[in-house]
């Protein structure tokens, strides 16, 4: 079964994909998934402009809230048909969607919001698309994240002691697995999400993110502003625990600098904020006990960033995810194309033990495609192990094996 799995995540830069073929003989214990094809696209200037200014804690409307779904919804169509003219068919989309608001009071998640109309993609490609794959969770008791453990307990499953996964989004999740069934997972705080916005409002470059920790790089760690902003209250809270930029935002960086009574320069204040990001991941990796610890998202691409990991953790051993055979870029994408697989099969996408919920279970709302919706038999069990592997061929080996794959949702449709 090809799953083409999608998401914007809190960077809100871009568009993440990844199109992941499952073997359709599975039948219980380990699931394999071929890797066909990881790419991003970015959101145009004027549109990631826009729904930044929409985003808290700005005010905005249910015009703008409206407009922005169907922009988003466009941008996706266009990613997955993008991705779909690039690699064959798929019998599914999964779309994440773009998070615009994450509602959480003191240690509960109350509701939360992902637009980009899936309408958009089903009728762009004509194939079935699942979405909203968060609320469930939400209604169950849970946080709705981190949805990427699901991936995270499977990848690891092999691994003898204690590991970790590491995403350094927007936000930093972190996944722990120290054997079947003991699991936690949770968000750490803010990976990316505090120094964009500095070099957002700052204008230190046209990216909008620190490029290769350049800016982090030529700066010097303000001691007194990091020991005020490692004294907010979420970081105590605890486990699980969810937050986003609800929270971390331009706002709380200006508040911090009024406690702490410094205003350090541009360079001065991205180096803070990075060794924040440092200081709070290695709080709780070396908390969990983890000898293993496998990171992924654009974080890892911050040599500032991951050289302080490795500094600061010396007896752990830290991979890209790349390793496992998720690329770190994709590794989000890939996990949303393995919950729609099990949302396919009847199979819950949660993980209780991470997310809080009081039981796992099947995520997300169908969008049919162009042909009459048809599910795949449900399997008999969840898979206990996912192994993955990259595209054996060039860009256009995602149309190999058509006709071998069981189980199609609605059929396989091209762009159109």
């Amino acid at each position: 079964m090809r799953v083409l799995g999608m998401i914007s995540g809190t960077s809100h830069d871009g568009i993440d994909v990844a199109l992941v073929d499952f073997d359709p003989a599975y039948d219980g214990g380990t699931l394999s998934g071929v890797v066909e094809l990881t790419a991003a696209t970015p959101y145009p200037d004027r549109l990631r402009a826009r729904l930044m200014n929409a985003l808290p804690p700005a005010a905005t409307t249910l015009a703008e809230v409206c407009a922005l779904d169907t922009l988003i919804g466009q941008s996706f169509a266009g990613a997955a048909a993008e991705a779909i003219g690039r690699a064959g068919p798929v019998d599914l989309v999964v779309s994440h969607g773009q998070t615009v608001f994450h509602w959480v009071e003191g240690a509960h998640a109350l509701g939360t919001l992902q637009i980009g109309q899936p309408a958009w993609i089903a009728e762009r490609t004509g194939t079935p698309v699942l979405s909203d794959l968060r609320s469930r969770d939400v209604a169950a008791g849970g946080q709705g994240a981190p949805l990427v453990c699901l991936l995270d307990v499977l990848l690891l499953a092999g691994h003898r002691g204690t590991a970790a996964a590491l995403n350094l989004g927007g936000i930093a999740n972190l996944t722990v697995v120290r054997g079947p069934g003991d699991v936690a997972a949770y968000d750490i705080g803010p990976a990316n999400a505090l120094i964009d916005a500095v070099v957002v409002n700052r204008g230190l470059n046209e990216r909008g993110f620190d490029e290769d920790g350049r800016v982090a790089a030529s700066g010097t760690v303000d001691e007194g502003l990091l020991a005020v902003l490692l004294d907010h209250p979420y970081y105590r809270l605890p486990l699980p625990k969810s937050t986003g930029k609800e929270l971390f935002h331009l706002g709380h960086v200006e508040e911090a600098m009024a406690r702490a009574g410094a205003r350090p320069g541009s360079a001065d204040l991205v180096a803070t904020l990075t060794e924040l990001t440092v200081r709070t991941v290695v709080r709780e990796v070396a908390a969990s006990g983890a000898g293993l610890l496998v990171v992924s998202g654009g974080g890892c691409r911050n040599p500032v960033l991951m050289d302080g990991l490795r500094r600061a953790l010396p007896g752990v051993t830290v991979r890209l995810s790349d390793a496992y055979g998720a690329p770190a870029d994709g590794k989000e994408a890939i996990a949303f194309a393995l919950i729609g697989w099990h949302t396919a099969h009847g199979l819950p996408g949660s993980v209780p033990a991470g997310t809080g919920a009081r039981a796992a279970r099947v995520l997300g709302t169908v969008t049919p495609g162009a042909a009459p919706l048809v599910l795949p038999s449900p399997a008999r069990e969840a898979p206990r192990a996912l192994t993955l592997t990259p595209r054996r061929h060039g860009p256009e080996a995602g149309t190999r094996g058509t006709g071998r794959h069981g189980g199609s949702v609605g059929g396989r449709h091209g762009p159109g």
